[in-house]
């Protein structure tokens, strides 16, 4: 039941004609408090139509309300205060979640549609580090999002496995690697050439000529370049996969940039056919300047593709292949203009899909304030980020809970949990500084707490295995202690639209640490297993409570332990 919907139908009945379902949607509060009711309108907008007082047009409106669904519908001052039907609320939403399980919240509004979503595509040949973690974590979060509202994700891991950095790699490696050792520590050595690369290129900037001159090797098929390129390929592809196993990530397809080599030829066509494509000091590019960008820059004076060339073919390829009703790009902010720029393009080659991709932009993990950079060395690893907060996590289970079975299997799920949850309750566009100690605490806003809270709530179902609470009619409950978890249980479904539609995978984190702090409040204050008429209420608030904090680690990514 959508309770602020009865609100609006009950206030549009005795409203004035002129005021719309959408205003009152927008002008509808939440008292601060449940002494207030449940929801508040404020009546200020009326004044001027109707040419009274504020608290006097809701006076007059109070008495004309039909107050079936409420317990009472008062005003205070210029305010309506609602207070909804606490003992047939609950019962429906409590026999909704019950009823639905892990289902309770889904939603029709994908109709099954294709929503391709471009996502983690860490470079080959470097270890993934911090800076990897938020467009994979943030993506497979939306892609679970997406898929609770029934449209149907298809995760693409955009791998960057083109590019003039393999030229610069390959130099490195022939320079000063070998075999041997990059065989035995494959990340970590081409991670070492990298970087001297670019300390020794400072003072030598011939390497750059070199590197520019391997990449076109490569580009052109020269055996040597592929078969280097293709190890250093599938030396990373065996590192990624581990990492990406301990998050519980999975992909559709790891079509990486090498993918559309082939492809790029048939967008220079097209974009040369439609008269877009100008020569500019040798160059070729698309001129943006009819909106204030930068031109886009199709291929460099010696024939290289760039970037922007296998977006747009990557983009074609996959409105071909999926027909997407939108395709999303979890990228980071600082690539703003460059996806400006690729709906531009798109747009002037006649592809009006252009306007159904949405970069999902996202800012920095910081770490004592400063950004994080493979090309300068300066890198903290994913994996042994993971590994620490395993490391943590355990030793705080040894301290609560010495005795707990499967010991290293939960502290696996907290701590890597802890992490993905923390990236995930930041609002995605803002950048964050990372201290590993605050986020792998039990206490707080963390990943730990809500799954701690859910453990606890299930340790409670445990002593009352055997009672049939789940097949009970009457499922009500009018204390006030229970009323502000029943309420967001109610919200849940609202909350994951609200998630879906803004691609804020925050959303749900923050309620997720709501409801967990409402039903600890609720756990302190009331006695759950008296054996009372009011027992099988409660055991099924807190079973609806375990199911809908479950729901909400699964659409983050994150795993729930039944004990801690």
């Amino acid at each position: 039941m959508d309770s602020k919907k009865l609100v609006v139908d009950a206030l549009l009945k005795v409203l004035p004609d002129e005021i719309t379902e959408e205003q009152v949607q927008k002008l509808i509060e939440k008292p601060k408090t449940s002494d207030l009711g449940d929801y508040a309108f404020p009546t200020f907008i009326l004044a001027k139509s109707l040419h009274k007082a504020p608290n006097m047009i809701a006076e007059d409106l109070v008495g004309k309300i039909d107050q079936a669904g409420f317990e009472k519908v008062v005003n205070t001052g210029a305010y309506i205060n609602f207070f909804l039907d606490k003992s047939s609320f609950s019962n429906d939403v409590l026999h909704a979640v019950i009823n639905d399980k892990a289902n309770y919240g889904n939603q029709d509004e994908g109709k099954g549609r294709n929503v391709p979503i471009d996502m983690s595509s860490p470079n080959i040949a470097k270890p993934m580090s911090m800076g990897h973690l938020r467009s994979t974590v943030i993506g497979n979060s939306v892609a679970k999002i997406e898929k609770k509202l029934n449209y149907q994700p298809i995760k693409i891991n955009h791998l960057g496995d083109w590019g003039t950095q393999f030229g610069k790699l390959i130099v490195g490696y022939k320079m000063w690697g070998s075999e041997a050792d990059v065989e035995a520590d494959p990340i970590n050595n081409l991670l070492k050439y990298y970087v001297r690369f670019h300390k020794e290129a400072e003072d030598k900037p011939e390497l750059d000529d070199e590197a520019r001159a391997w990449f076109k090797k490569m580009e052109d098929g020269d055996e040597e370049a592929l078969k280097l390129w293709a190890w250093f390929k599938d030396l990373s592809l065996k590192e990624f996969n581990r990492i990406y196993a301990r998050l519980g990530v999975t992909f559709d397809h790891y079509t990486g940039e090498s993918f559309y080599n082939d492809k790029m030829d048939a967008i220079v066509d097209t974009l040369r056919e439609k008269g877009l494509l100008k020569e500019s000091r040798g160059a070729e590019i698309v001129d943006l300047s009819d909106h204030d960008l930068s031109p886009a820059l199709i291929r460099k004076t010696d024939g290289a593709t760039l970037y922007i060339t296998r977006d747009l073919a990557a983009a074609k390829y996959r409105k071909d292949t999926f027909d997407f009703v939108k395709s999303l790009y979890i990228v980071g902010s600082e690539q703003s203009e460059h996806f400006k720029k690729l709906k531009l393009v798109l747009k002037k080659m006649g592809y009006d899909w252009s306007d159904d991709i949405t970069h999902i932009e996202f800012g920095l993990i910081t770490t004592g304030g400063k950004k994080l950079s493979t090309r300068k060395g300066n890198v903290i690893l994913l994996e042994g980020v993971l590994q620490d907060a395993v490391d943590l996590a355990k030793k705080q289970i040894n301290e609560k809970n010495p005795d707990l079975k499967n010991k290293d299997d939960v502290a696996e799920a907290v701590g890597v949990g802890a992490v993905v949850f923390h990236d995930l309750k930041n609002e995605r566009r803002d950048s964050f500084d990372f201290n590993l100690e605050e986020v792998v605490r039990f206490e707080g806003e963390t990943g730990p707490y809500v799954q701690y809270t859910n453990a606890r709530a299930l340790s409670i179902l445990r002593k009352a295995a055997n009672l049939d609470y789940a097949d009970a009619d009457d499922l009500s409950l009018a204390d006030p202690e229970a009323w502000d978890t029943i309420k967001l249980l109610q919200e849940f479904p609202a909350v994951i639209k609200r998630a879906g539609r803004i691609y804020e995978p925050s959303v749900i984190a923050k309620y997720a640490l709501k409801l967990a702090k409402s039903f600890n409040q609720y756990y302190a204050h009331s006695k759950i297993l008296n054996e009372d008429a009011g027992l099988n209420a409660r055991l099924a608030l807190v079973k609806s409570v375990t199911t809908v904090l479950q729901e909400s680690l699964n659409l983050l990514g994150v795993k729930a332990p039944e004990e801690m």
